[in-house]
C-alpha cells in the first residue's frame, strides 16, 4: 500500500526541488540590457504578438536588485564590460544569464580590440543564442530551455561555487586571435579552388 493511497484524493505530490524549481522558472524578471541591434528582437518579444507575459516575465527591470536574468542582446565594447560585471554583481541570487546574438556570444563580425571577443570572458553565460540578429522566436525557445534547466536543478548544489569555476574557466580561455590555425590558408592561395 502506498503513500498515494492513505492521501485524500485530489492532493498532489511532488518533491520540494521540483517545486522550487517551478517557482524559479515561473518568477523571472529579465534586466534591461540591450546593447545593439539585438535588442529591438529582445523588445519585440515583450509585444502581444510574441507575449512573453505568458511566462510571468513581462516585468523588464530597470534596476539590477529587482532582476535574476541577464539577456546581453548585442555586442559588448571594452568600454562597457566594467558596466556589465557591475549590473551582474549586483543582481539577486540566483542569477543566469543568456548571450543574444553572435556578437555577444564570441564577438561576431568585429573581431577588433575595441569588442569584447564573448560575454562569457566577463560573466558567466548559462545559454548562448546564435543569429545576426536572432529573431524573437529563437529567443523565445532559448528562454524555455533556460526554464527546462532551472526547472532540473536540484536544491543543495553550490549555484555559486559553480558559476565561480565557469568564470574561471571562460577568463583562462584563450583569445581567439591566439589560437592555433585550423587551416592552412597560405597554401590555399595558390590554387583553383573552382577546378
Amino acid at each position: 500500500m502506498g503513500l498515494e493511497e492513505k492521501l485524500p484524493s485530489g492532493l498532489a505530490l511532488t518533491t520540494v526541488e521540483k517545486l522550487a524549481g517551478y517557482m524559479r522558472k515561473s518568477s523571472m524578471w529579465p534586466a534591461t540590457f540591450g546593447l545593439a541591434c539585438c535588442a529591438i528582437e529582445m523588445m519585440a518579444v515583450g509585444t502581444p504578438h510574441y507575449d512573453l507575459a505568458r511566462f510571468g516575465m513581462e516585468r523588464f527591470a530597470a534596476t539590477p536588485r529587482q532582476a535574476d536574468l541577464m539577456i546581453v542582446a548585442g555586442r559588448v565594447s571594452n568600454k562597457m564590460a566594467p558596466v556589465v560585471r557591475q549590473v551582474y554583481d549586483q543582481m539577486a541570487n540566483p542569477k543566469w544569464v543568456i548571450s543574444m546574438g553572435v556578437c555577444a556570444s564570441s564577438g561576431g563580425m568585429f573581431n577588433n580590440y575595441a569588442i569584447v571577443q564573448g560575454v562569457d570572458h566577463i560573466i558567466p553565460v548559462d545559454i548562448y543564442l546564435p543569429g545576426c540578429p536572432p529573431r524573437p522566436e529563437m529567443l523565445l525557445n532559448s528562454i524555455i530551455t533556460l526554464h527546462e534547466q532551472i526547472q532540473s536543478t536540484p536544491l543543495g548544489v553550490n549555484r555559486e561555487a559553480a558559476a565561480r569555476a565557469a568564470e574561471a574557466a571562460a577568463l583562462t580561455a584563450v583569445p581567439t586571435e591566439l589560437q592555433a590555425p585550423t587551416h592552412d590558408h597560405e597554401a590555399l592561395l595558390g590554387r583553383n579552388l573552382l577546378a
